[in-house]
């Protein structure tokens, strides 16, 4: 296990607005440069001040970071069990508990098989609400099927000796299934009703793109299910013709982050972009976020998306993103007085950027941008806040890490 000490800034070297960066949403940390100084892909100029390349903020409680374990095989998704163990997946169709000690269990079986090609696998997780009652987990995967694909949602009940999923059974797919790898989306959270938020991915060919757009497909959206994967009454889509009962929000291309703000109960989303464009989204009921029709992105080739349009009435403007890209995946809000400076702050793995990014929020605006473990070299899959306030970062390379206060 490594430990990696972050130097500590004192108090006195800023200034008195910036120590008192706490609870007071009037007293907003001190800003420098910011962290990002590479050339954009793009001259499209953003929509509001602040959209991009908001000014950096540095964390000024003295924290440490410890490497767990590297004996992890593509981890994807991690969420905290309630004795603050860890659960995790891995891409290649394996569920592993990890304590916060390092020590990797064998791999659970009875999962459903996973196409694990391209960006397909094993993907985002969550345990039940009432899991110390009932042990039932829920997870994301890529499901093989005729004709290809599809993002599903699978949940069972971890056995006992926790060997085993038990009774595993997939409770949604998002229709159609596509012959191809790529953009599945992933990932899982529940919201405060005990419902589940999913983000689904557009599948990312040119053919499959408009389906963003179209409410009577899965592809490219957010969907609101109960734990039986029916639509939630009331979901925002269900009176247009045609429209699939449970979608909350549409136009999304890859969202690998969703997370559940602590203050508002909002819920946001990390979504990557094409070359540029990578968002940050406060998802709302009924909301079109724009692609392929809008984006701050360009083709891989360099040549214009669509109509090369960044606003159109009727499409929600990103909160926040990035040019170039950090292709941001898994994210959490920190909900925790450990580092009193970080609270209601929202830290995002970075895979391309291979950083932890931390974006400190004031009123649905982000206000600064700090980049965490950006010297280890990782492409950063997923991040969760653990049971005793510690942040927990997986990464491609099989990593897991602690991060706390010292």
């Amino acid at each position: 296990m490594r430990n990696l000490l972050i130097p500590f800034l004192a108090c006195s070297l800023l200034t008195v607005t910036a120590c008192m960066k706490d609870d007071d949403d009037d007293n907003l940390p001190e800003q420098g440069p910011p962290v990002e100084n590479n050339p954009a892909n793009t001259k499209y100029p953003p929509a509001f001040s602040g959209q991009t390349r908001i000014g950096s903020v540095k964390t000024l409680t003295e924290y440490q970071v410890k490497t767990l374990t590297t004996a992890l095989a593509s981890p994807w998704g991690i969420t905290s069990l309630p004795d603050g163990r860890l659960l995790i997946t891995e891409k290649g169709g394996r569920l592993r508990i990890v304590t916060t000690e390092g020590t990797v269990s064998a791999a659970i079986t009875g999962l459903p098989a996973v196409n694990a090609n391209g960006q397909g696998g094993l993907l985002g997780l969550r345990i039940d609400p009432q899991f110390e009652s009932n042990r039932m987990v829920y997870w994301v995967f890529s499901e093989p099927v005729a004709g290809g694909t599809n993002t599903a949602v699978g949940k069972g009940r971890l056995a006992n000796d926790e060997k085993t999923i038990e009774g595993a059974t997939v409770i949604y797919r998002a229709l159609p299934a596509y012959n191809g790898t790529l953009h599945y989306g992933g990932r899982i959270v529940f919201d405060a009703n005990g419902n589940l938020f999913v983000s689904t991915g557009e599948r990312s060919d040119l053919a499959t793109r408009p389906l963003a757009q179209d409410v009577t497909t899965g592809l490219g959206k957010i969907v609101h299910i109960t734990k039986d994967g029916q639509a939630v009454a009331g979901n925002p889509f269900g009176s247009q013709n045609g429209a699939r009962p449970e979608l909350y929000s549409i136009g999304h291309r890859n969202p690998q982050g969703i997370a559940i703000h602590p203050q508002t109960g909002e819920l946001w989303n990390s979504e990557h972009g094409p070359r540029g464009g990578d968002e940050i989204n406060r998802v709302l009921a009924g909301r079109n976020y724009g692609w392929p029709t809008i984006t701050y992105g360009i083709e891989y080739s360099g040549q214009p998306i669509g109509q090369a349009i960044q606003q159109k009435e009727g499409m929600e403007q990103p909160v926040y993103y990035w040019d170039p890209v950090i292709s941001p995946s898994g994210m959490t809000f920190y909900n925790s007085d450990r580092i009193a400076e970080w609270k209601n702050d929202l830290f995002i793995g970075a895979l391309s950027g291979t950083h932890i990014a931390r974006l400190v929020i004031r009123d649905n605006k982000v206000v600064g941008e700090e980049r965490l473990l950006a010297g280890e070299g990782q492409r950063f899959r997923d991040v969760t806040q653990g049971k005793e306030g510690a942040l927990y970062a997986i990464t491609d390379q099989g990593r897991l890490y602690q991060i706390d206060k010292k």
